[in-house]
């Protein structure tokens, strides 16, 4: 099933060719590759996302864009708490762990198969992380197909400051646009 072709078009712009040119336009913008982590009650997961920025020094304020129809949506929506793992660029595989809600299992210790450690929010973080973020949601802003949640950092570790971190170009992926 083709996507709908979203405008607005330039006049005289053919809907197809400029659709497709402004996907690789913003295919190209240099993000990171993290693993957002969610809970609530007794409920968690870790997700793929490539859509964080900072978005205010005083206060610390990251903001999150995450699909309207994924279960880590509704976990930050609940708990208003959530944290980001940066990834070692030596651990792009994790990213394919966690497109997809992951299992729970009896260990705690463990989410998808992977070791997790819980953050202070109570948000999971991965146990391997170079650096990992905790907020506490302080803004939620619908944004079509997505919710815009606007965190403010209320911990953060970094036992690894000198790791390459991941970014989408070091992958073959590509989302958005």
């Amino acid at each position: 099933m083709a996507a709908e072709l979203v405008g607005p078009f330039p006049p005289g712009a053919d809907p197809d060719e400029y659709d497709r040119l402004r996907r690789r336009a913003l295919w190209r913008m240099p993000s990171g590759l993290y693993v957002l982590g969610s809970a609530a009650g007794a409920r968690r997961n870790l997700m793929t996302l490539n859509w964080a920025v900072q978005v205010s020094i005083v206060p610390k304020l990251l903001a999150v864009a995450v699909r309207n129809d994924a279960l880590t949506r509704e976990l930050v929506a609940e708990s208003r708490v959530f944290s980001l793992s940066f990834l070692k660029r030596d651990d792009r595989a994790l990213v394919r762990a966690f497109t997809k809600p992951v299992p729970e299992g009896a260990d705690p210790g463990l989410l998808g198969g992977v070791p997790v450690k819980q953050g202070r929010t109570g948000a999971p973080v991965l146990a391997q992380a170079p650096a990992w973020l905790e907020c506490e949601v302080r803004q939620q802003i619908a944004t079509g197909d997505h919710t815009l949640f606007v965190g403010e950092v209320v911990d953060v570790r970094a036992p690894d400051e000198e790791s390459p971190l991941l970014r989408m170009e070091d992958t073959r992926l590509n989302y958005g646009g």
